[in-house]
């Protein structure tokens, strides 16, 4: 039986803990301790740190995580309610609305589609706005 100190093995331990375990353990913590050593020398010599920062979409993936069935579901809901607030605007409202908010098209782009005035695109818009926020208000 060999006698090994937790902390070296385990960074959890803040303190000195000793305990008894077979040869065979014993070696295999080293083995593993000295691997370990091996790759981060070899990560050093060939450079092969990652910088999150460096836009290939490694920080993306690691900052990435599956919603939850509880965030599916208040998505799902607060689509509903927006789908609702949108559909009850009239016709010319809600096609500006959406053009303008959704599909991120400019006034301007919308007006010279449409063949009317920027100004009352911008009006329509801002009403339409204010007419889904009274109808969630209502529905909330």
């Amino acid at each position: 039986m060999t006698t090994i100190n937790l902390k070296d093995f385990y960074a959890w331990y803040t303190h000195n803990e000793y305990i008894e375990v077979s040869d065979e353990v014993a070696a295999e913590l080293r083995a593993d301790k000295l691997y370990e050593l091996a790759h981060q020398r070899r990560i050093t010599r060939n450079k092969a740190q990652y910088s999150l920062d460096c836009d290939d979409g490694i920080e993306y993936s690691a900052c990435l995580s599956e919603p939850t069935p509880q965030e599916l579901l208040e998505r799902m809901e607060q689509f509903y309610y927006l789908w609702n607030a949108l559909n009850s605007l009239p016709e010319a409202q809600g096609r500006r609305v959406d053009a303008c908010i959704i599909e991120g098209k400019s006034y301007c782009e919308v007006a010279l589609e449409e063949g009317v005035n920027e100004s009352a695109v911008r009006r329509a818009v801002e009403r339409g706005l204010e007419n889904m926020k009274k109808y969630l208000k209502n529905c909330l």
